[in-house]
């Protein structure tokens, strides 16, 4: 089972590092990465293994989302089947 990851904010240090120790705590394997920053702007998309999580996922996209809040950015998480319905045309 995978999961969709998205960051958005304004670029500052280690923002990659903290979204990536909450996928370590949570025994979530990140297996790609693609991130740009536009001018100030910090945009990052992630796909992830959450196969193997050690948390339920609601927890586990309410620990991202509040890194985000705590930080300035906007986190999600989503079931890759989610991210794929609300993307078809």
């Amino acid at each position: 089972m995978r999961a969709v990851i998205t960051v958005v904010g304004k670029d500052t240090v280690g923002i990659l590092a903290k979204v990536s120790n909450i996928c370590a705590d949570s025994n979530v394997n990140i297996t790609e990465v693609s991130q740009t920053v536009l001018e100030d702007m910090f945009c990052m998309i992630m796909m992830a293994d959450i196969s193997e999580s050690n948390v339920e996922f609601t927890k586990f996209s309410d620990t991202l989302a509040q890194l985000g809040k705590e930080n300035n950015l906007s986190i999600h998480a989503m079931h890759e089947e989610i991210f794929n319905s609300m993307h078809r045309i």
